[in-house]
C-alpha cells in the first residue's frame, strides 16, 4: 500500500519534512567511535588500522594481487563479464565525451591565459563487502577516475572469508591498479593520512555504512570526498498516459533498497495514483524483498496528486530527488523546467536501473535534497585545474598603473611594489 495525498499546500508539505528529517538523523554514538578510530590512525598509524581491522573483520589487512583478480574474472559467468564489460564501456564512452581539456587563449591586454586540466594524482575507492557488494559501484566509481586520467586508483574492501568475485572482476575491468582487504572507518582513516603499505589519497569515493559515512564526512579537508550519501530516493513524475505497472514497479526498485529509502509519485491524476497502488500491492506479493518495500513505504513513501503538472515540477524542484522520472506524454517538455535532481529519466522506456548498471551516466548520486547544489559524480570528479597567467613586459606596461592602484586601495603596498620595480 501507498499512502495517496491530494496537494493542499499543507499535506505534501508535511511529508516532504518528513523525509527532511529522515535524511538529517546522526547517531551520535557511531560519530564518537569513528572519531576516535580516526584520530588513533592519525597518531599510530598502521598498528592501529591492523588492530581495529582484527577487531571488526577478525583479518589484518592485506593487498588482493592481480592474479586473484584475473581469477575472480575467470570465476564469473560469462554474461556477467559480459555485462560488466558493456557497462564499463558505456560508462567510459559517457565519460570520454564529457572530459574537460586545457585551453589558452589571448587575453584583452595581450597577454596570454588558460586553464590547465590534470587528473588526481591517486584516488582510493570504498567498495562494501558481504551481502552488500555491489560490482556495478565498482565500475562507476573506478572508470571515469581511469577516463580522467589519474595515476592510481587504490580500491579498499572489507576482509571477508570470501571476497566477492564479481566486485574483483569489475575491479579488474575498470583498471584498479591497486586493492586492499581491509574496510570500516579504519579503512577510510588509512587512506586520509597513510598507514604502512596502504598510501594516503587525494579524493575517496564509493558507498559505505553509516561508520564509513561519517568517516569520509570527518575526513573531509584532509581530502576530497565525492559525497556522503543519505538513503536513496526516486520521484515519479506521471500523467494518465503512464503505465501504472511500469511506475509501480519503478518505485518499488528503490524501496528494496532499505527501510530508510524513499519512493514517491507526483501526478495529475488520482485515478492514476489508485492504479499504481493497486499495482504495488500486487508486484510486492511475489518480490523477494517484500518486508523492506513494505516499511519504506509505509514510512517514506506515497502518491501526492497534484492539480497540474506544473506544480507536480515545482514540488520536483523542491525534493531535488536522486532519481527523477518523468512518465508523461511528452517528457521533453517538462525538461526545461527541472532544475534540481541527480539524474532525469524520459519516458516510461528510460527506468531508474537503467541508469543504475548500463546506460553509462553515474549512478553516484546526490540525495537528501542536496541535487540543489551538488552534481553527479562523473569524470569532472576526479579533474583539478590551474589558471596560466603569462605577460610579457610590453603587455603588463599598458595596465600596470591600474594594477597599482587596486593593490594601494587595499593597502597592500608591496603588490603595489612588485609591479613598480619593474618598470624603474
Amino acid at each position: 500500500m501507498i499512502r495517496i495525498i491530494k496537494a493542499d499546500g499543507r499535506a505534501e508539505q508535511e511529508q516532504l519534512a518528513a523525509m527532511r528529517a529522515r535524511a538529517a538523523q546522526k547517531n551520535a554514538d557511531i560519530d564518537r567511535a569513528v572519531a576516535d578510530i580516526m584520530q588513533t590512525v592519525k597518531e599510530e598509524g598502521f598498528a592501529a588500522v591492523e588492530r581495529y581491522s582484527v577487531q571488526f573483520d577478525r583479518t589484518a589487512p592485506y593487498e588482493i594481487g592481480p592474479e586473484r583478480l584475473e581469477q575472480a574474472y575467470k570465476n564469473c559467468p560469462k554474461e556477467l563479464i559480459e555485462a560488466l564489460e558493456h557497462a564499463a564501456a558505456n560508462i567510459r564512452d559517457y565519460n570520454e565525451r564529457l572530459l574537460a581539456k586545457t585551453v589558452e587563449w589571448n587575453s584583452p591586454d595581450g597577454g596570454r591565459v588558460g586553464r590547465v586540466v590534470r587528473g588526481l594524482s591517486r584516488v582510493g575507492i570504498y567498495v562494501p563487502g558481504g551481502t552488500a557488494a555491489y560490482p556495478s559501484s565498482v565500475l562507476m566509481n573506478a572508470v571515469p577516475a581511469k577516463v580522467a586520467g589519474v595515476d592510481e586508483i587504490v580500491m579498499v574492501t572489507p576482509p571477508t572469508e570470501n571476497l566477492n568475485d564479481a566486485v574483483l572482476a569489475a575491479a579488474k575491468i575498470a583498471g584498479v591498479d591497486r586493492v586492499i582487504a581491509v574496510g570500516g572507518a579504519q579503512a577510510v582513516a588509512a587512506l586520509t593520512y597513510g598507514a604502512g603499505f596502504i598510501p594516503r589519497v587525494d579524493k575517496l569515493v564509493g558507498p559505505g555504512n553509516a561508520f564509513v559515512a561519517a568517516a569520509k564526512r570527518m575526513a573531509y579537508g584532509a581530502l576530497d570526498i565525492d559525497m556522503v550519501a543519505g538513503p536513496s530516493e526516486v520521484l515519479v513524475i506521471a500523467d494518465d498516459s503512464a503505465d501504472p505497472k511500469f511506475v509501480a514497479a519503478d518505485l518499488l526498485s528503490q524501496a528494496e533498497h532499505d527501510r530508510m529509502a524513499s519512493a514517491v509519485l507526483l501526478t495529475d491524476s488520482e485515478a492514476l495514483a489508485e492504479a499504481v497502488d493497486a499495482e504495488i500491492v500486487r508486484q510486492t506479493g511475489y518480490l523477494e524483498r517484500s518486508e523492506i518495500m513494505e516499511i519504506s513505504l509505509r514510512d517514506f513513501g506515497c502518491a501526492i496528486v497534484c492539480e497540474e503538472l506544473a506544480q507536480c515540477v515545482a514540488l520536483s524542484n523542491e525534493i531535488a530527488p536522486e532519481h527523477l522520472e518523468v512518465v508523461t506524454r511528452d517528457p521533453r517538455a517538462l525538461l526545461p523546467d527541472i532544475k534540481n535532481a541527480g539524474a532525469v529519466f524520459l519516458g516510461g522506456w528510460s527506468p531508474e536501473p537503467l541508469g543504475d548498471y548500463l546506460a553509462g551516466p553515474d549512478h553516484v548520486l546526490p540525495t537528501s535534497g542536496t541535487a540543489r547544489f551538488f552534481s553527479p559524480l562523473s569524470v569532472d570528479s576526479f579533474l583539478k585545474t590551474m589558471s596560466i597567467i603569462e605577460f610579457d613586459q610590453n603587455s603588463l606596461d599598458p595596465i600596470k598603473d591600474k594594477i597599482i592602484t587596486l593593490a594601494e586601495s587595499e593597502k597592500l603596498t608591496a603588490h603595489a611594489n612588485s609591479i613598480k620595480v619593474r618598470f624603474e
